[in-house]
């Protein structure tokens, strides 16, 4: 990254602006903004989030807002109520009193004699969330927005439940805020009242993977804030942003194709990053195309930032199996829409453990659907060990690794080797005459790039639960009773060379990424009347392929952080062949960190640990703990949260801890034991 702090205009910041809320609650907010503004006044552009401005979040937000700033705009980052230095304590992701919050920041952002009164709104991950959400509701002042890593639809595609099936994410992500709904606020800026403040926040703790478990098909609930519901109710212009990598690969083509505002995609090789950001590489010079997005659309200047294609997307070259990347290689391709005339649909049939393709054999007609060959398959638990993280970090290695191993528990339809070069972009989806031997099943379903060497490299995935078969009203299944099922898989743009296969993998269980169903369960697979549809780009032809290309990444010079203590980064596999226990262990230890410019230190520490014995899914188990510590002279502070899930055929057991030590001495404990009951998951 280029870092760039000579800037159109002088900035100043503010570190510590309260703004009361109408139930009396002050939320904190760190402003930058040029010098002129207060007789110049600018459009002002909001974060929201909750990961504490005064610290954890301080460095990279020293990349982008000042830099945005500089460009004649007032960036504001605020800690949703219960974080950092704002009061209050927060409860769950995205609720009600948050997105009125939000509305209520607008309009005084509006009112600010440097603002303009018009705003906008950006972030990544939950400040996405926030931005997409409270467009929805359409504040008058704000005027477009900028969000990356998103979803539009909580329940069917985000870090929870995936086609009705639960991700082991759903106890990640609550052991993550578990910790971060608990943590301090900074002496240093709230002064004596920090401690009162911080109890509050004990006393209201809750793990949050409880009430996520309340809710295991679509309600109302997951409809709150979805998007999906009413994608009408966007008014503003939408620059959205994701990466192959990510959890969040599909909300960008399905926001481009449903909503009627001026909107732009961009979707990158990356994992959970900004674009300017991005991992695995190349990054790209995002802010500027930011800067541009709000020259456009906040101050009217007629730059042509809705030129050029729809959706700018990464088509991914083929590469070997590795939990990592440091750059993908692959160019940049455009559509003009989405979805986009260029993409074909092209369904090839399964037959003899065989993806046909088009040219070899004609697709079955209904006639014929109940002829043909019945596979089975009922997959080891150790089916998903090497399937990486839902959403990527890309720190620690958390990219799936070969799947050979993987496939040899699964069922393996692939092509015979490639005559020509096959260019994807979009959903691959997989039609599938199933029936199972129990009540409940899911089914797992993988798309790899087979090199002339045999090493898979896994390009997308989808999951079913077969409850879930004909939508979000879950039903039992008959027991042998054959059903037609279609599962959609992770939106990608990938490459096959010639000389490659394409592998289709079916398995019954994908754990530790997807808990597993109550029970194994044999699922019979007929061939005929089951396919594969690929969304492929025709090459060698006239589409244009070089839209206008990114400029270098940019940004301000990051804040001045030094390394205390060592970090340690670990994703370990083990199997013992004594008692069959295997185990998935992952440590992401930041380790002890000070931030030079207000003298804090701060510790993190995160351990998630999975395990199950054999192919005992009554045995399987999830745990998250966490351990954050913030310091000064004369202060020392440390929460220690852990939540372990189980289940058997009936219910999922939570078992959680939350400890508070202030000073080395534990001054709050709390206990948590509770079930709450199966419901076809």
């Amino acid at each position: 990254m280029r870092y760039v702090d000579r800037l159109p205009q002088a900035v100043e910041r503010e570190d510590h602006v309260t703004i009361r809320m109408s139930d009396g609650v002050r939320l904190s907010a760190r402003i930058w903004r040029p010098v002129t503004s207060d007789r110049e006044p600018v459009p002002a552009i909001l974060e929201a989030i909750p990961y504490r401005k005064n610290d954890l979040t301080s460095t990279r937000d020293a990349i982008h807002h000042p830099y945005i700033a500089g460009h004649g705009y007032a960036c504001v980052r605020v800690d949703l109520r219960g974080t950092g230095e704002s009061e209050g304590v927060l409860l769950d992701e995205y609720l009600e009193r948050e997105q009125c919050d939000v509305e209520e920041l607008l309009a005084w952002l509006a009112e600010q004699p440097w603002c303009d009164g018009t705003t906008g709104m950006m972030g990544i991950s939950w400040g996405a969330f926030a931005a997409l959400q409270v467009a929805a509701r359409q504040p008058p002042s704000l005027g477009a927005i900028v969000i990356a890593s998103f979803t539009d639809d909580r329940y069917a595609d985000d870090m929870h439940y995936l086609g009705g099936a639960m991700l082991s994410d759903n106890l990640a992500e609550a052991g993550t805020m578990f910790a971060y709904a608990t943590c301090p606020p900074d002496p240093a800026v709230v002064g004596g009242r920090w401690r009162d403040m911080w109890h509050e926040r004990l006393d209201s703790a809750r793990p949050w993977v409880l009430e996520w478990l309340r809710h295991q098909h679509r309600d109302a609930y997951w409809r709150h804030a979805s998007l999906s519901e009413n994608y009408q109710a966007l008014r503003c212009p939408v620059l959205a942003s994701s990466g192959w990598a990510d959890g969040y690969s599909n909300a960008v083509t399905r926001l481009l194709s449903r909503v009627q505002v001026p909107r732009k995609g961009l979707i990158g090789p990356w994992s959970h990053k900004m674009p300017h950001l991005g991992e695995p590489g190349p990054a790209i010079g995002y802010l500027q195309e930011v800067v541009r997005w709000w020259d456009h659309w906040l101050k009217g200047v007629d730059n042509g930032a809705m030129d050029g294609p729809m959706i700018r997307a990464w088509m991914q070259e083929s590469v070997p199996p590795s939990t990592s990347y440091e750059e993908r290689p692959g160019r940049w391709v455009g559509e003009p829409s989405w979805p986009s005339p260029h993409i074909q649909e092209v369904s090839h049939p399964l037959r003899d453990r065989t993806i046909v393709r088009a040219d070899e054999e004609p697709a079955s007609s209904e006639e014929d659907e109940s002829a043909g060959r019945v596979h089975t398959v009922q997959s080891p638990l150790s089916v998903g060990q090497f399937a990486g993280k839902w959403a990527s970090y890309n720190a620690p290695p958390d990219l799936p690794y070969d799947q050979r191993e993987e496939d040899g528990g699964s069922l393996v339809f692939e092509t015979r080797p490639l005559t020509e070069r096959v260019e994807i972009l979009g959903a691959p989806a997989v039609e599938l005459l199933v029936s199972s031997a129990k009540e409940t099943a899911q089914i797992t379903v993988r798309l790899s790039d087979v090199a002339t060497d045999g090493r898979a490299t896994r390009v997308t995935y989808g999951v079913l639960n077969l409850a879930n078969r004909a939508g979000d009203s879950p039903e039992p299944l008959e027991p042998g009773r054959t059903y037609r099922v279609r599962i959609p898989l992770n939106g990608v743009a990938q490459v096959f060379p010639a000389g490659h296969r394409i592998r289709l993998s079916l398995s019954t269980s994908y754990w530790p990424l997807v808990w597993p169903a109550p029970e194994p369960a044999i699922l019979s697979v007929h061939e005929n009347g089951s396919s594969l549809t690929l969304p492929v780009r025709p090459t060698g032809t006239s589409i244009d392929d070089s839209p206008q290309p990114f400029g270098e990444p940019e940004g301000c010079t990051p804040a001045d952080v030094t390394q205390l203590t060592e970090p340690e980064q670990a994703w370990t596999v083990s199997r013992n062949l004594v008692d069959y226990h295997s185990s998935l262990d992952i440590i992401k230890d930041r380790g002890l960190q000070r931030y030079e410019e207000n003298g804090i230190e701060v510790g993190l520490r995160a351990v998630e640990k999975y395990t199950s014995v054999a192919d005992d899914f009554g045995s399987v188990s999830g745990e998250s703990a966490w351990t954050m510590r913030f310091r000064r002279p004369a202060w020392d502070i440390r929460v220690e949260t852990r939540t372990l899930l189980t289940s058997d055929e009936d219910a999922f057991h939570v078992d959680a801890t939350l400890d508070g030590y202030e000073d080395g001495r534990r001054v709050f404990s709390r206990t948590w034991n509770e079930s709450v009951p199966r419901e076809n998951v």
